[in-house]
C-alpha cells in the first residue's frame, strides 16, 4: 500500500468520523437543515426512479413497474424506515361521526378532518351547508425522525393513518372518539385522537407520541399547515366575499386581529405568541385554538378561481416542542356566528362578529341583541320582530327627538327676532357684536343653539349599530318576509340582463322604498330648519337628492333587512314629526319664550366659555387694527 492510497484512508475514515459524530446526540439547527436537504433530495431520487409523485397533492406513489418500485421503496426505507414506506401506500377511506349539530367526516389520508356539514342550516339554494369545499381540507404536521445517523422530514399529510375498528368508540352519552394512528415501527405510533361531544361545535383534537422519544429528532418546534377553501354559501357573492377573511387573537387579548378585506391575496407573518386562528365567513367560522399557544403564524388567503367559491386560506403555526413532551392539544370549532354561541365558549369567539368598535359594539352588545333574542323567542316571524325592535328603539329615543323637534321649532319662531339683529349689524365688522346679540337673544328666550344638533348625535350610534348588526346576524340568515326571500340578503324583484355599475344586477323594492321614505323625511326636516337656518339651503341638494341617490346605489346590493328596518325608521320619524307638529303650539311656545326672557338667567358653563372665546376675537380684532 502507497502513502497516497494510506493517506486517501486516513482522510476517508476522518470524515467518516466526523460526520458520524456531528451527525450523533443533540443536534444543531444547522445539521437539521442539512439532513433535511439530503432527505429531500433522496426523496426527489426515489421518485425519478418509481416514476412518481410523492407531493402533498397526490394520494400515493404511482410506480411505472414493479421493480423501480421496490427499488423506491428500498432507497425510501433506508431515510424514513420500513413502516412509514409501508403506510405512503393504500387507499383513501373516510369515517363519519356525527352529534346532533354536524356530520364531521375524517380522511385516513393525513387522518384530517376532510368535512364538516352543518345540520341546521343550508346553502342559499338549498344545498347541505359544508364548512370548506370538497378536497379542499388539509392539516399536515412536519416532523424530522432519526433514521440511519440522519434527520429525516416527514409531512403527516402524506401518509395513510389505521382505524381500529370500530372507526368511532362512545365513551358515554354526551360524547364519541375516533383514533388514527400512523405506525412509525412496531413499537411507536403518531395517533390524532378527535373527540365529539353532543349538542356542541368544539371538537377536541390530541396529537399524541406514543413510543417516539427516541425516534423524533431533537428539533425546537413543529410547524403545522392548516387550509381550506371557503364555499359561498350566500345569496349575494360581493357581500359574503366583505365578510370573508382571516382573524387571530393573542392569549389574554380581548381585541381580535384580521387580515384586511381585500379582492386580492393576503398575508400576515406574526412573530407573537397566537392562541387561536380562524377561517371566518360571512355567518360560519372554522377555528384552530392551540391550548399552549402557537408561537409564530403566518396567515394568507387568496381569491378562489373555481367558481362558487370564494377564498383560499392558509395558515403556517408553529408549537415549541421537545421530545419528552408526548401529547399536544388543540380544538376545533366548525360553526356559526351567533354571538351566544360563540360567547359560550369563553375564548373571544365573539369578537368575530363585526359589531362594531367603541359605543357602536356596546350599543349592539347591550341593547340590540338581548332585545332582538327576547323577541326572536317569541315570534317566529322576523320581518314582525325588526317591526317591533324598531318600534322600541323609536320610543326609548323619542324624548331625544322630541327635543330635536322643540328646538327647532323655537329658532324657527326667534328668526323675525334674528332678522332685526342682521339689519342692526350689517356690516362684517360688526359681526361679533352681532354673535354676541344672538346669543343673548338664545339665552334669554332660554334656547340652545346645539339642541337641535345633539339629541340627533346622540341617535346617530343607534343608526351606525343598526347598520353594522343587521349584515352580520345569523339569525335573520334564509328568513323569508313578504317578497323579501332572505332577510340577510338583497331582495329582487326584477333581474337585469346587464351590470350597472355601483348598482348591480337586479332591483332591490326595500332599497328603492327606503331611498323614498329618506327623501320624504329629509323634504320635511328641510323645510322645518330652513325657516330657522338659512345657511341650509346650500345643503338642500345633498340632503333631499344626493343623500337617497348614494342609499340606492349602495343598499341595492345590501342586507334587505336593514333596508327595511330604515324604511320602517324613516316612516315612524315622519309621523313623529307631524305628532310633535299638533302637540306642540307655537304661539304658546312663543309665550312661553317671551315669559322666559323676563326671568333673570344664569350662564351655562357653555355660555360662560362662549362668551370668553367672543372676548378674545375681539381682543384679537383690535390688535390687528
Amino acid at each position: 500500500m502507497d502513502r497516497q492510497t494510506l493517506t486517501g484512508l486516513i482522510i476517508m475514515g476522518a470524515i467518516l468520523f466526523g460526520f458520524t459524530w456531528y451527525n450523533s446526540g443533540q443536534q444543531k439547527d444547522a445539521a437539521i437543515l442539512k439532513a433535511k436537504a439530503d432527505s429531500i433530495e433522496m426523496v426527489r431520487s426515489a421518485e425519478e426512479l418509481a416514476n412518481s409523485n410523492i407531493g402533498r397533492k397526490e394520494s400515493a406513489i404511482s410506480a411505472t413497474g414493479s421493480n423501480n418500485t421496490a427499488i423506491a421503496d428500498s432507497t425510501l426505507a433506508k431515510s424514513i424506515g420500513t413502516n412509514l414506506v409501508a403506510a405512503m401506500h393504500g387507499e383513501v377511506k373516510t369515517y363519519s361521526v356525527e352529534n346532533d349539530l354536524m356530520t364531521i367526516t375524517f380522511s385516513n389520508k393525513g387522518a384530517k378532518v376532510e368535512e364538516v356539514v352543518l345540520k341546521d342550516y343550508k346553502k342559499y339554494n338549498g344545498d347541505p351547508l359544508s364548512m370548506f369545499s370538497e378536497g379542499s381540507s388539509r392539516f399536515n404536521l412536519e416532523l424530522f425522525i432519526k433514521q440511519n445517523f440522519s434527520d429525516a422530514q416527514i409531512n403527516s399529510e402524506d401518509f395513510y393513518f389505521s382505524c381500529d375498528a370500530p372507526a368511532s368508540t362512545t365513551i358515554d352519552a354526551d360524547q364519541q372518539q375516533i383514533s388514527l394512528k400512523l405506525h412509525v415501527d412496531s413499537t411507536a405510533y403518531i395517533e390524532y385522537s378527535y373527540t365529539i361531544y353532543k349538542d356542541n361545535y368544539m371538537i377536541d383534537f390530541d396529537v399524541n407520541f406514543v413510543g417516539m422519544s427516541n425516534i423524533l429528532s431533537n428539533q425546537s418546534e413543529v410547524s403545522i399547515n392548516w387550509g381550506n377553501v371557503s364555499p359561498q354559501n350566500e345569496k349575494g357573492f360581493d357581500n359574503e366575499n366583505n365578510y370573508t377573511t382571516a382573524a387571530y387573537m393573542f392569549p389574554g387579548s380581548t381585541t381580535l386581529e384580521e387580515l384586511a378585506i381585500s379582492t386580492d391575496s393576503k398575508s400576515e407573518e406574526i412573530d407573537n405568541k397566537v392562541h387561536w386562528v380562524a377561517f371566518k365567513q360571512q355567518f360560519f367560522s372554522s377555528i384552530l385554538v392551540a391550548d399552549n399557544d402557537f408561537q409564530s403564524t403566518i396567515l394568507k388567503y387568496s381569491p378562489s378561481s373555481t367558481p362558487g367559491n370564494i377564498k383560499s386560506f392558509d395558515a403556517v403555526m408553529t408549537i415549541p416542542f421537545s421530545a419528552q413532551q408526548t401529547s399536544y392539544n388543540f380544538q376545533y370549532y366548525f360553526g356559526p356566528n351567533k354571538y351566544p354561541t360563540l360567547e359560550s365558549y369563553d375564548l373571544g369567539f365573539e369578537k368575530l362578529i363585526p359589531l362594531g368598535w367603541g359605543i357602536f359594539g356596546w350599543i349592539n352588545r347591550w341593547l340590540i341583541i338581548p332585545v332582538f333574542d327576547f323577541l326572536g323567542k317569541h315570534i317566529l316571524n322576523y320581518g314582525i320582530i325588526i317591526l317591533l325592535l324598531t318600534i322600541f328603539i323609536k320610543v326609548l329615543i323619542a324624548p331625544l327627538t322630541y327635543k330635536s323637534y322643540l328646538s327647532s321649532a323655537k329658532m324657527r319662531l326667534l328668526k323675525p327676532d334674528i332678522d332685526k339683529l342682521s339689519e342692526k349689524f350689517p356690516k362684517k365688522d360688526d359681526a361679533i357684536k352681532k354673535q354676541q346679540a344672538v346669543m343673548e337673544l338664545y339665552r334669554n328666550a332660554g334656547v340652545s343653539p346645539m339642541g337641535g344638533c345633539l339629541p340627533m348625535l346622540i341617535q346617530f350610534p343607534v343608526l351606525i349599530a343598526m347598520f353594522r348588526f343587521f349584515p352580520s346576524s345569523i339569525e335573520l340568515r334564509g328568513e323569508k318576509f313578504l317578497w323579501a326571500e332572505d332577510l340577510s340578503s338583497y331582495d329582487s324583484i326584477l333581474s337585469l340582463p346587464f351590470d350597472i355599475p355601483f348598482y348591480g344586477d337586479h332591483v332591490s323594492l326595500f332599497t328603492i322604498l327606503m331611498a323614498v321614505s329618506v327623501f320624504i323625511s329629509s323634504r320635511i326636516s328641510y323645510a322645518q330648519t330652513a325657516q330657522s337656518a338659512p345657511q341650509m339651503a346650500g345643503m338642500k341638494f345633498m340632503m333631499l337628492y344626493m343623500m337617497p341617490a348614494m342609499l340606492l346605489l349602495w343598499f341595492n346590493n345590501y342586507s334587505s333587512g336593514l333596508s327595511y328596518y330604515y324604511l320602517v325608521s324613516n316612516i315612524i320619524t315622519i309621523g313623529q314629526t307631524y305628532a310633535f307638529r299638533y302637540a306642540v303650539d307655537d304661539n304658546k311656545l312663543h309665550a312661553q319664550m317671551k315669559s322666559n326672557s323676563k326671568k333673570p338667567k344664569k350662564k351655562s358653563k357653555w355660555q360662560a366659555k362662549y362668551d370668553e372665546m367672543i372676548k378674545i376675537q375681539q381682543q384679537q380684532a383690535k390688535g390687528k387694527k
